[in-house]
């Protein structure tokens, strides 16, 4: 049994040596292709393996039509847009992600960009507090529940919205739970974006939605860039000088926003979310943990497609 761990940004030495031990006692052998510079290398290493560990790189069609034995891929992390489930399904092979490892991370980020934008962005100038501010969570998962919690010890309002977990669950958390996603946006000074990328969220933050933000509002993406209607960000930014945008996934159009809104605009150089050593061993043993207990056991709770 080869489980291939393929990273093109690799994991810590000490991830590595942690899923090497969990796969070795195990009784499978551990391959590994790090800092792959050519998608050939990546169709030749999958070649023979029956478990597929990853971080962002992309399992597409081509990579599962390459893997001959595969029967599980993890994606160490909680989003998995970078999987193609289709294909996985198709050649029945389970997908799998690892939720709540890196949430911690994501949420100190969050509240971290935050204080970025109400201090002008660390130059000189009178800023603001957090204190007493009102911060609505789009999406009441992990990561949001955590941003909340952290949110309440500074001092501000907490709002969510998620129609997928119950009201009366976030205001036992004392959350305030608005109506309307409308609602939300129009009541609270900062945004913390937690949605997932799918058909229904592409997109949705667009315009019309963010320009329902009171005056000197922010919104903070630590979600995924796909959500944000980029043409309608850069337009509205143009029309309210008052509001800011601060993300950890760089939009398209990045260059002209930062030229046209310097001190409003900022984006991360590389996506920093789960970019600590916690969250990088979290999730890597987490993912081999999984492996490990899917082919010994059949385990699939964390089955995503």
């Amino acid at each position: 049994m080869k489980v291939l761990v393929a990273t093109e940004k690799p994991f810590s030495k000490a991830a590595v040596d942690g899923i090497r031990t969990i796969v070795e006692e195990a009784g499978y052998e551990l391959a590994l292709l790090e800092k792959y510079t050519d998608v050939q290398q990546f169709y030749d290493a999958v070649a023979d393996a029956d478990a597929l560990i990853v971080r962002s790189d992309k399992v597409t069609k081509e990579v599962i039509d390459h893997a001959n034995n595969l029967k599980i891929v993890v994606r160490a992390g909680a989003g998995f847009d970078n999987l193609d489930l289709a294909a996985c399904t198709e050649k029945n092979i389970v997908a799998m992600n690892t939720p709540g490892q890196n949430s911690n991370a994501v949420a100190e980020l969050a509240i971290g960009m935050m204080i970025y934008m109400a201090r002008n962005t660390f130059k000189p100038g009178t800023g603001c507090e957090l204190s007493g501010k009102k911060v609505g969570i789009h999406a009441y998962g992990n990561v949001g529940r955590l941003v909340a919690n952290k949110a309440k010890a500074l001092g501000m309002e907490v709002w969510a919205f998620d129609p997928f977990v119950p009201t009366e669950k976030m205001e036992a958390e004392g959350v305030i739970v608005p109506a309307t996603l409308e609602e939300l946006y129009a009541n609270c000074d900062y945004i913390s974006l937690h949605i997932p990328a799918n058909e229904k969220t592409k997109g949705s933050i667009n315009y019309e939605l963010l320009s329902k933000m009171p005056k000197g509002g922010c919104l903070v993406n630590t979600a995924r860039k796909e959500v944000i209607d980029e043409a309608g960000m850069e337009q509205l930014l143009a029309d309210r000088a008052d509001l800011k945008y601060v993300t950890d996934i760089a939009p398209a159009n990045q260059a002209v926003l930062a030229e046209k809104f310097a001190n409003r605009f900022f984006a991360t150089p590389k996506k920093q979310g789960a970019e600590t050593a916690e969250a990088n061993m979290n999730a890597g043993l987490a993912a081999a943990r999984q492996i490990v207990g899917f082919i010994q056991n059949g385990d699939v709770k964390f089955k995503v497609n």
